[in-house]
């Protein structure tokens, strides 16, 4: 992505991250649980590896339609998955934003030099790309919003997560082991949902 290459390292921290916490998900959980977790965690690779600063390395010019193939499978994937778990329409969504971004992205990977990110920034199609913001900016607030309760009622942790009672505990005394506390998987997803704003913004 163009940008600050600082901003980009920490997209990159924070995206790699996420997806290393989805792979120990998976370990500890099953079910659709289990199948959230890896899309998760494709989601999560997938924007650190497109959010390396260009300036620091310039992808192919292949690997933008790449992306955007992988991308899509994984958005049908989650959209045939969405009648077991409504939660994979989300993961939809920013599937297809990450298909938008790649296309988008796709006719700067031939610019050199400052016009690159010209180029980059006039991919977009403003109404489509404000639409995509709203949505994840309403997600994010939302996700934000179900977190406040887990400070202060921790026995509530348990039902402010939606969708994660498939997971196995990992610990003992019925109590989640930290690979599948809810709050945790939350924080994951409010960090995507951040960090799909910041990506976003740079079309």
């Amino acid at each position: 992505m163009h940008g600050p290459a600082l901003s980009g390292w920490l997209l990159v921290a924070l995206c790699a991250a996420v997806g290393a916490y989805c792979l120990l998900r998976m370990r500890a959980c099953a079910g659709e649980e289990r199948r959230a977790a890896r899309a998760e965690a494709v989601m999560g690779f997938g924007m650190a590896a497109m959010a390396l600063p260009s300036a620091v390395l310039t992808p192919p010019v292949w690997s933008w339609a790449g992306y955007a193939a992988l991308f899509g499978a994984v958005a049908a994937a989650d959209l045939i998955a969405a009648r077991r778990d409504p939660h994979r329409l989300h993961h939809a969504v920013g599937s297809l934003a990450m298909v938008y971004m790649a296309l988008a992205m796709a006719p700067a990977a031939g610019a050199r030099g400052e016009h690159a990110a010209h180029a980059a920034t006039a991919g977009g199609i403003p109404v489509l790309t404000g639409g995509l913001l709203l949505y994840h900016a309403v997600y994010v607030l939302r996700t934000g919003a179900r977190l406040v309760p887990v400070a202060g009622l921790p026995r509530a942790a348990g039902a402010v997560a939606g969708g994660s009672g498939a997971a196995v505990a990992a610990g003992g005394g019925g109590r989640p082991g930290w690979a599948t506390r809810p709050e945790l998987t939350l924080v994951c997803r409010l960090s995507m949902g951040l960090a799909m704003l910041a990506m976003l913004s740079t079309l």
